[in-house]
């Protein structure tokens, strides 16, 4: 008798578990909260792009003024060569 007791009780947790997992499930699929996710992932994606962005441009920065360190500013003047090309008809 203790056994069936001890068997039902199992399960009836076991089913009560069940319905409390599929309920919260069920409702992380409403649409309000699927809006509300989504929007905190793509505000936290703005974020870090908004980070890498600045990162890039400061690496940027500082390697130019790296290069025009070693290179000096008048050297950009004279590395550039004149192309004369001959365009007759505009092709």
């Amino acid at each position: 008798m203790i056994r069936a007791l001890i068997r039902r009780l199992f399960w009836f947790a076991l089913g009560a578990y069940a319905a409390v997992w599929t309920m919260r499930k069920l409702q992380a699929l409403k649409p309000d909260h699927i809006a509300r996710r989504t929007a905190g992932h793509a505000a936290g994606l703005v974020a870090e792009a908004r980070w890498f962005a600045g990162d890039v441009r400061r690496l940027a920065a500082a390697r130019e003024t790296e290069l025009r360190a070693a290179l000096g500013p008048d050297t950009v003047g004279t590395t550039r060569q004149s192309h004369h090309h001959d365009e007759k008809d505009g092709r």
